[in-house]
């Protein structure tokens, strides 16, 4: 079967991203054929409609990298209850200019984690209500909200938790079909 591209945004630009282990790890549960390659967020600039024309290269290699994607997949912390500003920045420069909306009709996957119980609930759905109006076609359940505890995931993205390791790859299973039925 041929390789099917999956664009990965992860919402934390820090090095040390638990957000980008998660990321890795579900690289990891991912079947062979998904081929992941993750967005550089921290290189595009503040989105003005100014220069949606003219569109900086990091912009347009980032539209790029939507529309050549089958799947999407979002891994977002929260930032003040809400969607990190590099992931929105990232979804308005995808929507634009007017009519060359890259992320229409995409299937997409969100989750996240956080070291809270809530484990980015509130930016998870937020996110779902803009990828909504945008058209891309989110997996639905069964939703992620995993609190991070040390150890969780190790440094070779491997999941330590049984339990946790099974929910996640029953997460990747769902988001596989739903990417091959949609994408």
């Amino acid at each position: 079967m041929s390789n099917i591209k999956i664009a990965v945004f992860v919402g934390s630009l820090r090095a040390a991203s638990i957000n980008l282990k998660l990321a890795r790890a579900l690289e990891k549960l991912a079947p062979a054929e998904f081929q992941f390659e993750y967005a550089s967020l921290g290189d595009v600039p503040l989105y003005n409609q100014d220069h949606e024309n003219d569109m900086p290269p990091a912009a347009a290699k980032l539209k790029q990298l939507i529309a050549q994607a089958q799947g999407l997949l979002f891994v977002t912390p929260e930032h003040n209850r809400s969607v990190p500003a590099a992931l929105k920045n990232a979804i308005d420069w995808g929507t634009r200019p007017w009519g060359q909306n890259s992320w229409m009709g995409k299937a997409g996957g969100i989750v996240g984690t956080s070291p809270s119980a809530a484990g980015s609930a509130m930016a998870q759905q937020h996110l779902r209500n803009i990828l909504a109006a945008e058209g891309v076609n989110v997996l639905t359940t069964p939703e992620v909200f995993l609190q991070m505890k040390d150890g969780l995931i190790d440094d070779q993205y491997q999941i330590t938790d049984e339990g946790t390791r099974k929910f996640l790859q029953g997460w990747m299973d769902r988001y596989e079909a739903w990417v091959r039925k949609v994408g």
